[in-house]
């Protein structure tokens, strides 16, 4: 199995996983390469935060941009499918990259808080592409803060020091138990989208370079109606993302229209019949 009944049990439990996995070092050095392009070209927006880098071309064949090559890589999707199920759906990945000496910081929050999926579920896999650590602003997680399998309180706030404005409300966790997730290039983490998280400020000389790709179960219905209840100011708008199938089908009895990318093609689908 790609992931062992230990990792498998701490994910249940804890709400995240560091697997023993790897990227090779291969993928690695052409992520990393695609990077220092992405970031000398897309100059005029927010480099923290660079989304969907897996839709730049080419997006199939032997040539495929590194970006999609890591979200198609078969032991990944191993991992996932043994965590959310054999049909996943890929619907954004993101490069955050927290510059040296003045990366700002990741309030704590619950992914799912952002996020129109209904039923809400979807694992994201974070991968290092720089040395990740306490120092660098490395991501904090609240081990088991997901097992109430509830959305906890958050508010608007108006900090400018901050990636994202809603902000877990500090009576909802106890800081106290947060755990430090330190990563080496090519090492990645896959949580929950319940679990409470956040990371601090990179005030080092380090850059801290990752990217994010998030998954759902095909099982779940991708809500774009939910734009109405959207409160946070990010500058994407997730309610037009592409939703690519990356494993498996499924056919769920109530009838859903959405529009899903499959072999670089967008069609719309009803029920996920092929």
């Amino acid at each position: 199995m790609a992931l062992s009944e230990s990792e498998i049990d701490h994910y249940r439990e804890q709400g995240y996983v560091i697997p023993k996995f790897r990227l090779p070092d291969e993928l690695l050095a052409r992520l990393r390469a695609a990077l220092d392009r992405l970031l000398a070209t897309y100059t005029d927006v927010a480099q923290e935060d660079i989304a969907n880098p897996h839709m730049l071309p080419p997006t199939q064949g032997p040539d495929m941009n590194p970006f999609m090559t890591a979200a198609r890589y078969p032991q990944l999707l191993d991992m996932l499918e043994q965590l959310i199920g054999p049909d996943i759906v890929l619907w954004i990945t993101r490069v955050l990259c927290k510059p040296a000496s003045k990366g700002r910081e990741v309030p704590w929050h619950q992914d799912g808080e952002y996020w129109p999926m209904r039923p809400l579920a979807t694992c994201s896999a974070w991968i290092a592409l720089d040395p990740v650590s306490t120092s660098n602003g490395c991501m904090r997680f609240i081990p088991g803060s997901h097992r109430q399998q509830e959305l906890y309180r958050h508010h608007v706030s108006n900090r400018d020091n901050l990636v994202l404005n809603l902000e877990l409300d500090q009576d909802q966790f106890d800081e106290a138990k947060a755990v430090n997730v330190e990563l080496e290039p090519g090492q990645m983490s896959l949580h929950d989208v319940r679990l409470i998280h956040g990371s601090l400020a990179n005030t080092s000389g380090q850059r801290r370079a990752a990217l994010i790709m998030r998954y759902m179960p095909a099982t779940s219905h991708y809500d774009r109606a939910l734009v109405t209840q959207r409160r946070d100011n990010s500058p994407f708008n997730i309610f037009h993302q592409p939703l690519w199938l990356m494993r498996g089908w499924t056919a769920p009895r109530r009838t859903i229209s959405s529009t899903v990318t499959r072999s670089g093609r967008s069609v719309t689908l009803g029920g996920w019949r092929r």
